[in-house]
């Protein structure tokens, strides 16, 4: 079974699963950019308030009810921004209900048992889906990746790092934020809250970039963790490896200004270095410099007049008009997986120096 696609002279109209902070601050912004292609058709929130305000300032339809919004004939396209637990069935219904493409938050499901459930249903339906790791549709990412050559076969190090103010600074610069939740005072002595923090670190933060670590990493399904470390008040700092690679994931969330999201890949005699702009200031690309023959050599690329927020809603678009080519649900199940893997590993190391030391301090 394959989906009906839209035709090229038709606007797409736009569901939206959950109206909390990522839809105001993000979505609703780059869709106001490309309102020759989408339009914002139905959004749907727990909290009735916060649908109705937010459906309010694009002219959309308010409901509490997902089977509203996916039984809603002006909904082309279903974004779903809801909490992660519920994303496999959302996504599940979307392709259901005979939706012409998804695009799903990060992560799409919280295991592989759910990633195959989905990966079925998109292949008998036909039904495309995206997930929301934007720096993937960045056009300062893509232009890279058409340039870079053999770089990802000859890497040795690959660095991501992340030093951001929290996520409400950025909000608000963009709009006024609905009902955010009340922040609490973490309890740091309990490694259950230790581990938490690392496992939402690596699936909330570290993931974004996780699929350009994967694109370096050929080897990805052999990963040791050699060292974890919890950074406060948000972050983690975790060195890993593989038979051939090296790869440092670091982060941190605090008062500091300004912010900083760089990736990297490194082999011998060529490098690729990438500076992300910051997810909520919509500040258009990332830009990309590739050097070789020991730097003297240096090709740079952007940036470009839009990020990858807006890049995926572009892709989404194309897959819906059925003017490109799906993903593979493959590569969506190894990006998780890999980020599976890392979480797991990381809260495991994470729990194994806490044992340790608290064995060490009893002995003492």
């Amino acid at each position: 079974m394959s989906h009906d696609t839209a035709p090229a002279d038709r606007l797409l109209g736009v569901g939206i699963l959950g109206a909390g902070p990522v839809t105001q601050a993000i979505h609703l912004p780059a869709l106001a950019r490309l309102q020759d292609v989408l339009e914002v058709r139905h959004i749907m929130d727990v909290d009735p308030a916060v649908a109705s305000s937010v459906a309010a300032r694009v002219g959309a339809t308010a409901g509490t009810s997902m089977d509203a919004l996916m039984n809603d004939p002006a909904v082309d396209v279903v974004a779903i921004c809801s909490p992660h637990q519920f994303h496999a069935d959302q996504v599940i219904a979307a392709c259901r209900a005979g939706k012409k493409a998804v695009l799903c938050e990060k992560p799409f499901a919280m295991n592989a048992g759910e990633a195959a459930r989905i990966s079925a249903v998109s292949s008998e339906t036909g039904v495309p889906i995206v997930v929301g790791a934007m720096h993937t549709f960045d056009p300062g990412w893509l232009a890279a990746e058409q340039n870079w050559g053999d770089l990802p076969e000859q890497v040795h190090t690959i660095r991501s790092s992340i030093v951001l103010p929290p996520n409400a600074r950025f909000e608000d610069f963009a709009t006024e934020i609905l009902t955010r939740p009340a922040a609490g005072e973490p309890d740091y002595s309990d490694i259950d809250v230790i581990k938490n923090a690392l496992r939402g670190g690596i699936m909330g933060l570290a993931i974004h970039d996780l699929p350009l670590v994967r694109r370096f990493t050929p080897d990805f399904a052999d990963i040791e963790v050699l060292q974890v470390f919890h950074v406060r008040p948000f972050g983690y700092a975790v060195s890993l490896r593989t038979p051939t690679r090296v790869i440092e994931l670091r982060a941190v969330m605090n008062s500091t200004w300004k912010p900083e999201w760089t990736f990297e890949a490194i082999s011998d005699d060529a490098a690729l270095h990438i500076d992300f702009t910051p997810s909520y200031v919509q500040a258009g690309s990332a830009v990309a410099t590739l050097t070789s023959r020991g730097g003297s050599e240096t090709r740079t690329f952007g940036p470009y007049g839009h990020n990858g927020y807006e890049g995926e809603w572009r892709e989404l678009a194309e897959l819906a008009r059925g003017t490109r080519q799906a993903p593979s649900a493959q590569a969506l199940i190894d990006d998780l997986t890999f980020a599976l893997a890392i979480a797991d590993a990381t809260v495991d190391s994470a729990a194994g120096q806490a044992g340790a030391a608290e064995k060490a301090g009893v002995s003492a």
